[in-house]
């Protein structure tokens, strides 16, 4: 199946669109924090054997690099980290957004993947040493996001960035299986 073959909603959300339950169990909360504990491991097994004209290639016309992908993750998940100390730490603070493409057109996105996968390492072993430290009340600490104008809790973020992991790992083996290497 080629990128021409599908829509571009299945391209841009390979996975669908992120889903916010109703209730976080313990068992749901537990599932999140092991797709973010995993997905430095899962990021590298899939991209390790990428060539850079590979890693330059677009996963939907008119989107990202699959390099850009990788690198777009380091950025945005050192961001998180930072959102979930500021709301350990502070009274529901005021986070920084940031424009994501235009982070994507920075320099450092041009150095091999292998630094933004060293990056996702450390960071991820720091998410999940917070969410597996929080107790009841620390779940539901919050952040406020003055872009979406809305209170964000520390559960809304497991799952977020349990999607966010996983949505993205998708677009790059969703272009894999199209080049036939998955």
């Amino acid at each position: 199946m080629s990128q021409a073959t599908l829509t571009d909603e299945a391209l841009r959300y390979p996975i669908g669109k992120v889903q916010v339950p109703d209730t976080y169990t313990p068992e749901l909360l537990a599932q999140y924090i092991a797709d973010i504990k995993t997905l430095p491991a899962r990021l590298r097994a899939a991209v390790i054997q990428l060539n850079e004209g590979q890693l330059r290639t677009t996963y939907r016309p008119g989107g990202w690099t699959l390099k850009q992908v990788v690198h777009h993750l380091g950025d945005s998940h050192l961001n998180s980290l930072v959102r979930i100390k500021l709301a350990l730490t502070e009274d529901n603070p005021t986070i920084l957004p940031y424009d994501e493409p235009a982070w994507a057109e920075q320099a450092d996105h041009q150095l091999p993947i292998e630094a933004s996968l060293k990056m996702l390492e450390g960071i991820h072993l720091r998410l999940v040493a917070l969410y597996e430290s929080l107790s009841d009340e620390q779940w539901d600490r919050t952040f406020y996001h003055p872009g979406a104008q809305k209170n964000y809790s520390l559960k809304f973020t497991a799952a977020l960035y349990a999607w966010h992991s996983n949505h993205h790992l998708a677009h790059i083996t969703t272009t894999m299986k199209q080049w036939g290497l998955a």
